[in-house]
């Protein structure tokens, strides 16, 4: 059996022309065009350069009489070249203080043509998240529980509703397992949490998103990958919450976890019977934090640099991270957190492209694997008496080309154009309609 069987495609084509006639004998070209699993970033470097600054930026800038905003690193097509030659997701941020700092005031117009930005690129968008403490907005302290609640309900239909057909892949609830009990800065979702309890806020929160986008694909996601978190998961699930994804947060400051502890966690949550998504991964190509740090924001330097020697570490655990999770059946995506070094998480040397654009080791390792290992070559094929043609390989969007020498030779297949064909792992049979609908 290949390696990686799972992840693998045996399917029929059936060539089909404008009047449905069987292409027979059509000379073909079969090329893939993106895979089903899905390979993420996140994609904050490129809102402002999308979507211009925000107002309250914008306005400061002009009080200040400075008459364009600082360049920080890479431009725009730099870092779009380095994402769109990769990653096939992306994870775009709706932590509720930045979205809406004043009541009422919001950024949904920049994040809608960012999302909109990278669907034209054929990348799916996904928001991240629609509750979460950490960055819940000042102006909660001032209302009463119940008004917070109303607030919060009122926040995930409109977020939801909002951006339907944009995003339609949350982060439901964020870090529900240290809710309750979070005190490192005063919010009001924890005060909420302390009186609905975990279980009440993963029901509100996915309950009002499932209202306001019944379409849409729901994530509960957690840095806490203990018992605890099986516990909320098993708790929800009994009591009827929605959930279509488990999240598992795997930023690895302090070092490469190693496949057998990877797999150790993939397992244990592989039992609940949906898929999994790594949803924040991070490994720096600098020095590692110090393994006694439990809480990871509490760690704070000046400088934090790659080096050859980091990168070259970074480079091989990616590999080994990457394959790890691409092997397990239940996993469906892993979305690293940092395409760039510029302004990166906690200030950490973990992207994959530096600070000036230049792409780190890792960046061309993991390349290799999602566009090269893993990646089904193009191949030219002829279609049999029935117009059906085979195609072997990863799962996801082929291509397929009527060749113009052949087209001429297929009946029904003048004036013949190409079709994308979604190809699912395992056996399967589609239809490719190859002349263009007039």
């Amino acid at each position: 059996m290949p390696e990686f069987a799972h992840r693998r495609t045996d399917a029929r084509i059936r060539l089909l022309g404008r009047d449905g006639t069987p292409l027979a004998g059509a000379a073909v070209t079969v090329a893939q065009t993106r895979q089903a699993f899905g390979f993420g970033n996140i994609g904050f470097d490129f809102i402002d350069p999308i979507a211009g600054p925000p107002p309250q930026e914008i306005a400061a800038a002009t009080d200040r009489g400075d008459a364009e905003p600082e360049d920080t690193g890479a431009g725009v097509d730099v870092l779009a070249d380095a994402y769109l030659s990769l990653f096939n997701a992306v994870t775009l941020p709706f932590y509720w203080r930045l979205f809406e700092p004043v009541r009422g005031v919001t950024d949904a117009a920049r994040l809608r043509r960012t999302a909109q930005w990278f669907r034209d690129r054929g990348v799916r968008v996904k928001g991240h998240p629609l509750v979460w403490h950490t960055l819940a907005p000042t102006w909660l302290l001032d209302l009463d529980d119940r008004a917070v609640e109303e607030a919060v309900r009122e926040r995930i239909r409109t977020v939801v509703a909002g951006f339907a057909g944009t995003v339609d892949l949350w982060d439901a609830i964020n870090e529900a397992v240290i809710l309750p009990a979070f005190t490192a800065e005063d919010n009001a979702l924890t005060r909420l949490a302390q009186r609905h309890g975990r279980l009440g806020m993963v029901r509100m929160a996915f309950e009002e998103a499932r209202a306001a986008g019944p379409d849409a694909r729901l994530v509960l996601n957690d840095f806490d990958l203990s018992p605890a978190y099986e516990r909320i998961i098993d708790e929800s699930l009994d009591a009827g919450v929605p959930i279509d994804a488990i999240g598992l947060q795997t930023h690895m400051h302090q070092g490469f976890r190693g496949e057998e502890e990877i797999g150790d966690v993939l397992d244990r949550f592989a039992r609940f019977g949906l898929p999994l998504q790594l949803t924040e991964t991070t490994l720096v190509s600098g020095d590692l934090m110090p393994p006694h740090i439990v809480d990871l924001n509490d760690y704070v330097v000046d400088q934090w640099p790659s080096t050859p020697a980091g990168e070259a570490r970074q480079a091989d655990e990616i590999v080994r991270h990457y394959r790890t999770a691409f092997a397990h059946p239940a996993v469906e995506s892993v979305t690293y957190w940092g395409l760039t070094d510029a302004g990166a998480w906690l200030g950490a040397p973990a992207g994959l492209v530096r600070a000036d654009g230049s792409r780190k080791p890792a960046y061309d390792a993991l390349h290799d694997l999602i566009r090269g290992q893993w990646w089904t070559p193009p191949e030219s094929v002829a279609a049999d008496a029935d117009g059906v043609v085979a195609v072997r390989g990863f799962a996801g969007t082929y291509r397929v080309t009527v060749d113009a020498a052949g087209a001429e030779d297929a009946a029904g297949a003048e004036d013949a154009a190409g079709a994308d064909v979604e190809l699912p792992a395992g056996p399967f049979v589609a239809d490719a309609v190859l002349v263009e609908q007039r």
